[in-house]
């Protein structure tokens, strides 16, 4: 052996299995960060050939100066350094691991002279040595996954996808997942190379360094057992590996919940009904003027699923009462006079509106259906109307049933302090004796071909305004983006689950003679069991701490910055069933975690645990 550093390669090969999740955690990095920026650069490329197409010519910078473009761009960093963080964490919680299975190594090591510079330096070299690997598969990985996501999108959802280039290749998401990858390691390796230079030459002999950690006080509780109360201790005592295991956990709830404000914001981007329409038809006179006996047509002929219209007056006087336009008012009992736009929405338009979650807490649209007094209105944060309010319209006292979360009749979502009422086709027929409809809407059926299309524009004559909108879908394209950022949730997800693990095995593998000890001193393995996932669940209640205290802030400014300033009718609301599913994810991840090291040490001999180096 010319060099201590010859010895690196041979480390690798012998601890190849328990630098499995090591290497797993450097792919991880690199090929998220390598798949983020070569999907952002592909979809400029291809919004750069279509404005060219379309305006004549458009550079790169030019499209990146724009508000929503540097607003991806700001995003897309923001993401990367959670991912760079969420890196460090795990391959430093892994190079901990290590260092501290390792002690009577570095013992050794510093007995035939090797200074705590050279340890240092070792440990540095040794994750290095990992990026050999570990980076040129994470970069393979993000590039092959680009070309195959941009194919799905090309081929597969079509619509405004069709410029996206197909096997372009990224020299930003090659160069940023190479350098994350590299930085990463560095400093994840920085403070287990610390650890690892202090541990002293008498290690060697003694064989390890347990007996530092060991418990100066007696464990004892009243109201917990003597497993638990000791997983708890394991847990806490060992500081570096506790804020280690916590960050972990709490930077996957904070990448869950980063991450899934994207599905929010692209879901404002392009929104998405249940009431979508496929072909509207509008009377050409703009007034109430369509038949329902034409609606009874339409829904008779082939290659359609479903059809349903809409019934509309403006400028309807009125007056509103309820506490809050009492207030600052001398109205009285009278109310306040104001003006209404009435529209009807049949069945299945207010069936939609729950399905698409359009409703504020505390409507109820049970009340609103067939021949009723109770009425949806359009909302924003500055409406001067709430859920309990009374309109008198024609005659008749209204009240205000439920509110959407925004105005969809408005072009940026807010209603301005106009108030527009939604009834059922029945109520509204019953306020103004209109029965004919302003507008028609037609849902096709998967297997509608261009002649059942044309069948209904012949039966709906020419006095109607009639827009085909098959060409104007986006669910294809917003599937597409959903699918993208929850795949990498799950990645995110599989692999921090992994680490975890993996972390809680090694912290376990660590203290094996203490566990032998304890098993030669009368624990029985269901104690064993207890004791580490108490040592497990007390990382994840640490986690689930911090992570809802960093992600929940973190997720609201995400929030405000991607979609509330773009669309200011929009708020942020407590997410909690995002809230339930990572936690029951953490939970779950910490049960796992302690299920296998224990079943390990049930099978294993006292003596052999004992004997344990």
């Amino acid at each position: 052996m010319k060099s201590y550093l010859s010895l690196i390669p041979i480390s690798a090969r012998v601890r190849r299995r328990q630098n499995r999740m090591t290497l797993l955690c450097i792919i991880f990095a690199v090929f998220l960060v390598t798949a983020i920026f070569s999907m952002a650069e592909m979809g400029a490329r291809m919004e750069q050939a279509r404005l060219v197409q379309k305006h004549g010519g458009l550079s790169l910078p030019e499209l990146f100066d724009s508000a929503m473009g540097q607003t991806l761009l700001v995003t897309a960093a923001a993401l990367c350094l959670m991912i760079l963080a969420a890196g460090v964490l795990m391959i430093s919680g892994s190079i901990h691991s290590s260092v501290a299975q390792r002690t009577q190594f570095f013992g050794m090591m510093r007995c035939i002279g090797m200074s705590r510079r050279q340890v240092r330096r070792f440990v540095r070299l040794e994750a290095l040595n990992w990026c050999k690997t570990a980076v040129p598969i994470g970069l393979a990985l993000g590039i092959v996954t680009t070309w195959i996501l941009c194919a799905a999108l090309r081929f597969l959802v079509g619509e405004e996808f069709s410029h996206i280039p197909l096997f372009g290749v990224s020299v930003t998401g090659i160069v940023s997942g190479a350098l994350v990858g590299v930085v990463t390691v560095l400093i994840a390796a920085g403070a287990p190379a610390g650890r690892a230079s202090k541990v002293p030459p008498a290690a060697a002999v003694s064989g390890g360094s347990e007996n530092g950690n060991a418990m100066r006080r007696p464990v004892s509780s009243p109201v917990i057992r003597i497993e638990t109360s000791l997983g708890i201790r394991h847990a806490v005592s060992a500081r570096k590996n506790l804020l280690l295991l916590t960050g972990s956990f709490a930077l996957s709830i904070v990448l869950f919940l980063s991450f899934s404000v994207l599905v929010d914001f692209v879901g404002f981007l392009m929104p998405q009904s249940a009431a979508a329409s496929d072909i509207d038809i509008a009377s050409g006179d703009g007034d109430n003027s369509i038949s329902p006996q034409l609606m009874e047509t339409i829904r008779n002929m082939d290659g359609v699923r479903q059809v349903y219209g809409r019934r509309s007056l403006f400028d309807i006087s009125a007056k509103l009462r309820g506490s809050t336009a009492a207030k600052g008012t001398d109205a009285g009992d009278t109310g306040s006079s104001i003006t209404v736009d009435l529209v009807s929405f049949d069945d299945f338009d207010l069936k939609c509106l729950k399905k698409d979650g359009s409703l504020r807490p505390g409507s109820d649209l049970s009340e609103v259906y067939g021949n009723s007094r109770y009425v949806l209105a359009t909302w924003d944060k500055n409406a001067a109307w709430e859920t309990g309010d009374t309109i008198r319209v024609g005659g008749e006292a209204l009240t205000i049933a439920g509110l959407l979360r925004y105005d969809p009749f408005s072009g940026d979502g807010l209603t301005n302090g106009r108030l527009t009422l939604i009834t059922s086709g029945e109520t509204f027929t019953r306020l103004t004796g209109v029965a004919d409809y302003s507008l028609l809407m037609v849902q096709l059926r998967g297997d509608a071909t261009e002649e059942d299309v044309a069948a209904i524009r012949s039966a709906a004559g020419s006095k109607v305004i009639f827009s085909d909108k098959r060409e104007q879908s986006t669910a294809g394209t917003y599937l597409a983006f959903v699918v993208c950022v929850y795949g990498f949730l799950s990645i995110i997800a599989l692999v921090t689950m992994l680490n975890i693990i993996n972390s809680i095995s090694m912290s376990v593998s660590a203290r094996i003679r203490q566990y032998g000890h304890m098993r030669a001193a009368g624990m029985d393995g269901r104690q064993i069991t207890g004791m580490i996932a108490a040592e497990a669940f007390t990382y994840a209640f640490w986690g689930c701490a911090a992570g809802c205290a960093l992600g929940l802030p973190f997720s609201r400014l995400l929030y405000d910055f991607l979609i509330t300033a773009h669309f200011p009718y929009a708020s942020w609301t407590l997410p909690v069933r995002r809230l339930t599913v990572i936690v029951l994810f953490v939970l779950l991840s910490a049960a796992l975690a302690a299920f296998a090291p224990a079943g390990r040490i049930r099978r294993m001999a006292v003596t052999e645990t004992v004997n344990e180096l």
